[in-house]
């Protein structure tokens, strides 16, 4: 459990982590989607619209080592991953190979 300050009064509340997402279940918490669509804020245009469509579409059907691997492209440089997304950069794994499928799927 973890303490999150939220809103613009600084209101404190306690976040229990099954909150955010239960491997249970594939619902995603809305915090957990608004943070996740703030990492896929990028400088190409292109890269904006394409993760928000897959956040849109996809993003909660994924098993927890696709979300890994998706946390993993949002941590590279903006054009090596438009260069893997456009097919110019060739994946380092199956696995980013197979979610860059569904990623160009949208």
């Amino acid at each position: 459990m973890r303490t999150e300050r939220r809103g613009m009064m600084g209101v404190e509340r306690e976040m229990r982590s099954e909150e955010v997402f239960s491997p249970r279940s594939s619902v995603l918490s809305p915090e957990l989607l608004q943070r996740v669509r703030w990492r896929c804020r990028r400088g190409l245009l292109e890269l904006d619209i394409i993760f928000g469509r897959f956040i849109d579409t996809h993003y909660a059907e994924l098993s927890d080592a696709e979300r890994q691997i998706f946390d993993e492209f949002l941590d590279m440089p903006d054009n090596p991953l438009w260069d893997m997304i456009s097919g110019r950069q060739i994946a380092e794994s199956d696995a980013q190979v197979a979610l860059l499928e569904k990623i160009k799927s949208v």
